[in-house]
């Protein structure tokens, strides 16, 4: 099996059609806004990890829907966030590059609150780049109440910078999920006539032991929560494929050794439930059973030390 994953096309799509519309979307905005829940809404499948916990989203991950009218290639970023350390860096970094090259940024906002100091930031990059601006209001599903400030901040950044920039504002619900229909037409709509860019077979182009890696990152985070989102990598060193299904071999770094005793718990409850729940995630994604091993090592410096980052994919 190859490292990207792969699914059935719904429809042929002949590779030489004139009329295919074909372009890369940039999904952009502040950390917990709902950017991977939005791109595995769209694609009706997981892509890409998700937590309550902001700053899920680390890697770049193109998430590739194909369908008879053409291809949209989804780049779920990190959440911009006030960074700390070289990882809080590089995050940001691959967030603001995404814009380059793509066809439209879509811009995702938390219409359930003001706006923040992520969202002007964006805003304020927005309209000077040369690309189709749109912005999604997300969470219509628990208030609507402040799509105007995100409108009025808009506006008055494009008076104060003196530019005129047009954005199209759209409203829905990635958890619902509502406005996804809507979304796409629109889409769609801006992109140019291309062939496509990827096999109409492909879903995503993300490595995967990378992905084997976020699958067990997001199930440390859904048992630890709060307690040390941020001082958690994972590495899988190996996997062994048999007609029986895989073994997966991963290393969990930490920080301290205060923090790899949090994550084993007591009597390493806390490292079997997430096992438990890695293996069930994995199973159900790769359709074939997977048993997990994992490890777990105290590393002061991995979150700042190139080559442990270049393992976990954050580094090109």
């Amino acid at each position: 099996m190859s490292d990207e994953t792969e699914r059935e096309p719904s429809t042929p799509t002949p590779a030489d059609n004139p009329s295919l519309r074909c372009g890369m979307v940039a999904v952009i905005g502040r950390a917990n806004v709902g950017k991977s829940t939005l791109i595995n809404a769209i694609m009706e499948e997981k892509v890409s990890i998700v937590s309550p916990v902001a700053q899920t989203t680390r890697n770049l991950i193109r998430a590739i829907l194909t369908e008879p009218r053409g291809q949209l290639v989804f780049l779920d970023t990190p959440g911009v966030h006030k960074a700390e350390g070289d990882l809080g860096k590089l995050m940001n970094k691959q967030a603001r590059g995404s814009i380059e090259g793509s066809d439209v940024a879509l811009l995702v906002l938390d219409q359930s609150q003001h706006p923040g100091i992520e969202d002007d930031g964006w805003m304020r990059r927005l309209v000077h780049e040369p690309v189709t601006v749109m912005a999604l209001l997300n969470k219509t599903d628990k208030n609507a109440g402040c799509r105007q400030e995100y409108e009025d901040l808009w506006k008055a950044i494009c008076a104060e910078k003196g530019v005129e920039k047009n954005i199209r504002w759209i409203q829905a619900s990635a958890l619902k999920p509502e406005g996804i229909k809507e979304l796409l037409n629109i889409l769609f709509d801006h992109m140019p006539c291309a062939p496509l860019l990827f096999p109409d077979d492909m879903l995503t182009d993300f490595p995967r032991l990378l992905n084997i890696a976020d699958i067990i990152r997001e199930q440390l985070l859904a048992v630890l929560y709060e307690e040390l989102p941020h001082a958690l990598g994972v590495v899988v060193e190996k996997i062994d494929e048999t007609e029986k299904g895989w073994t997966v071999s991963a290393t969990i770094y930490v920080h301290k050794h205060s923090q790899k005793v949090i994550v084993l718990g007591a009597k390493g409850r806390q490292l079997r439930a997430v096992k438990r729940k890695s293996e069930k995630a994995l199973t159900e994604m790769y359709e074939r059973p997977v048993k997990v091993n994992l490890w777990v090592k105290a590393e002061p410096t991995w979150s700042k030390n190139f080559w442990y980052l270049k393992k976990m994919g954050y580094m090109p």
